[in-house]
């Protein structure tokens, strides 16, 4: 089992903070959730773990030891942004080859998409591109996984299958996930935080979410 843990964090742009004294622990084996309403710092916190957004203040460690170097160069963490990250001159069957995923394999978790095969990116509406980014990321070799926003745009057909794809990996990894659809979430994840006003907390039970006024259950 492998332990990444970020604490320490502290992050502000200009006069606003945004992240302040955060702790958080994911292991492998586990699906970490976190929440929070939109603009609390949710992406952000899980930008410094990748190492693309640098904070005033930072420890992170995994399995004890501190790292330095950002985790998107040395591809242990697979980052999954809001934003689509493929080209849209790649086709489809190019991003699977880069990515060294099997299109086969994919094509039995959803079959209707086998015809986009020599698509271009560009082509695609925001739903398949979101369904193959998310493959991608999730079956990429790496020790933890970071999902930012993973079921935008998806069709509800097909969010059973992201969900059954993220607890199949989860035995050979740890993930982080964090969506607006926070019912998905706190569904699926072993542990859960709740980000909120700059800290965050672990939640124990699901009314908490209630006691916080995130949420309505």
């Amino acid at each position: 089992m492998d332990i990444l843990e970020i604490d320490g964090v502290y992050l502000k742009f200009g006069y606003e903070e945004v992240l302040n004294s955060i702790y958080l622990k994911c292991e492998t084996g586990k699906i970490t959730g976190v929440l929070g309403s939109n603009g609390c710092g949710k992406s952000c916190l899980l930008k410094i773990i990748f190492g693309s957004l640098l904070p005033q203040t930072k420890s992170l460690r995994v399995n004890s030891k501190t790292i330095l170097k950002p985790y998107l160069r040395t591809g242990e963490v697979k980052y999954l942004p809001q934003f689509h990250f493929i080209p849209g001159s790649v086709s489809v069957k190019k991003a699977f080859k880069l990515f060294g995923i099997n299109f086969e394999e994919f094509i039995t978790h959803f079959p209707s998409l086998e015809e986009i095969k020599s698509t271009r990116f560009k082509y695609l509406s925001g739903g398949e591109k979101r369904i193959i980014e998310t493959y991608l990321i999730l079956k990429s070799q790496s020790k933890f996984v970071l999902l930012d926003e993973p079921f935008s745009h998806i069709a509800p057909i097909y969010i059973n299958t992201i969900i059954e794809l993220i607890q199949e990996e989860k035995h050979e990894k740890g993930i982080i996930i964090t969506d607006h659809m926070y019912k998905y979430v706190t569904e699926i994840s072993d542990d859960l935080y709740l980000l909120k006003d700059g800290w965050n907390k672990k939640v124990k039970n699901l009314s908490e979410l209630e006691f916080y006024k995130y949420a309505r259950l």
